[in-house]
């Protein structure tokens, strides 16, 4: 049982007086200190969180209602852009830089009273599924010390199980959202493409980052991406949101039309979460859903087009970080090419280093044909095949991830191994669809996630149903 209410409630309460925002960072700070050991934070911000929390309680005195988030502390991943911290993404390259301006999503957050107390730890700019890849530490999963807690928002993830804040903010670029979510036993909620702007935010690979909350109950998700969501002059990827505000859950059960994926209920799929998900799926079909089986032919291929797709954007992102401008400089350095390699030699990971070179040869003379353009063609097709998939059916569900979460160590000097951890969510970023991970039970103590894609746009329904399903598992 968590020691944070719902956060609509957290916000309710400081707006009567019943609690002041004061004291809520100071219990968020605490929580923090007290699970330091978990290794989920780079970084706190107590003088700013401390000076907003007295501002917020100075408003309520004076009957001033601060927001919808009134005085609610939350933990944002560290590529956000936030004042009071470094911005580091969780790599040497960007240490010691402090941002200019905050990211559009703290921005909106924080009109509503919602007060950042720390940032978060990452495999080092989102490049991961573990966390393992961050240049500052490994974060520990809340359910198991010596397992990961998924990536590449695994501080995130972590953070909220331990009740450090009642949501954080992250971002999934091929599942870097849902995995750390079912890893944790969290909901994690990554919306339709350019449904939240990505303006102060560390990019990765631009065509597939998407913005999302994680948090313990879908109602508390919705509530934050329905601030977040919206077009934003400084991002023009940006898209219009739904007129309904998303907090506001419509239908049932009974009649809804859900396609089971075929190809991610076959081999490669741990038998424990295979049990689990196959309750999750009774249950809707007790509560009168429509159940079918829905095949995807190309989904096996996904998860190559992707690790195409990423690190050619990856490359073209990451040549910003020269050592010149800000972050990571070798004074050494005897003229500017000299100066290029030692920032980079250093300043680089080796999963960086790997996506920098894996993009550069697949967009170089010669072989942009032969992988990059193909991806872009299996893209489309992809996307052809979940539209005509969304033909017959409301939504489809599937496994998050494929295991529960792996020890520490494990699988990080095997990048295979690795990305294939992210077999099951790199197709929604791919297509731009929605999706969200809920709880779907545990094996062996360690949670299981259930995976809900919906239609491009449609993210209140998907909301909806999520919120359905997660009151009958």
């Amino acid at each position: 049982m968590s020691q944070w209410q719902a956060i609509a409630a957290i916000a309710q309460a400081v707006a009567d007086g019943k609690v002041t925002a004061t004291d809520l960072v100071d219990q968020s700070l605490k929580s923090i200190d007290d699970n330091s050991e978990y290794s989920a934070i780079i970084a706190t911000i107590p003088e700013r969180a401390r000076e907003r929390a007295k501002l917020i309680d100075a408003q309520i005195a004076d009957g001033v209602t601060p927001g919808r988030l009134a005085g609610v502390p939350f933990i944002a991943k560290d590529n956000f852009l936030t004042f009071g911290s470094e911005t580091t993404a969780a790599s040497n390259i960007l240490r010691g830089f402090e941002a200019p301006y905050q990211a559009t999503a703290i921005e909106r957050l924080e009109a509503e009273g919602a007060i950042c107390v720390a940032k978060a730890n990452l495999d080092a700019f989102a490049h991961g599924s573990s966390t393992e890849n961050s240049d500052y530490m490994t974060t520990l999963n809340p359910h198991d010390k010596s397992c990961v807690p998924g990536g590449s928002s695994g501080g995130s993830a972590a953070a909220v199980m331990l009740d450090m804040v009642p949501f954080a903010l992250g971002t999934d670029t091929g599942g870097s959202i849902r995995l750390p979510a079912a890893f944790c036993g969290a909901v994690g909620f990554k919306p339709s493409y350019g449904l939240v702007s990505r303006s102060g935010v560390v990019a990765m690979a631009s065509s597939t980052d998407v913005i999302g909350p994680i948090t313990r109950t879908v109602a508390d998700a919705a509530l934050v991406f329905d601030i977040m969501a919206g077009p934003d002059a400084l991002d023009s990827t940006t898209v219009a949101r739904e007129s309904d505000s998303y907090c506001s859950f419509e239908g049932v059960l009974a009649g809804m039309r859900i396609g089971v994926v075929a190809e991610f209920m076959d081999e490669g799929l741990d038998p424990a979460v295979k049990t689990q998900i196959d309750k999750a799926i009774a249950a809707a079909r007790t509560a009168g859903a429509l159940i079918s089986t829905v095949s995807l032919p190309s989904l096996p291929l996904a998860l190559a087009c992707y690790y195409i797709i990423c690190p050619a954007e990856v490359s073209s992102n990451l040549s910003r970080y020269d050592g010149q401008r800000y972050g990571y400089s070798d004074a050494s350095a005897t003229d500017l090419e000299d100066s290029y390699i030692m920032a980079r030699s250093t300043g680089f990971g080796a999963e960086a280093k790997r996506r920098i070179m894996i993009g550069t040869y697949v967009l170089s003379s010669g072989y942009y044909d032969a992988y990059y353009k193909r991806a872009q063609k299996l893209r489309t097709k992809l996307i052809k095949e979940y539209e005509a998939a969304f033909n017959d059916n409301d939504f489809l569900i599937s496994p998050t991830v494929p295991t529960t979460a792996f020890k520490i160590g494990h699988k990080v000097d095997d990048p295979m191994q690795m990305y294939l951890i992210d077999v099951m969510t790199v197709a929604a970023n791919l297509v731009g669809t929605p999706a969200i991970s809920i709880p779907a039970g545990t094996s062996d103590g360690l949670p299981v996630g259930l995976q809900i894609m919906g239609r491009q746009n449609h993210d209140k329904d998907l909301l909806s149903l999520a919120h359905l399903m997660e009151q009958i598992i």
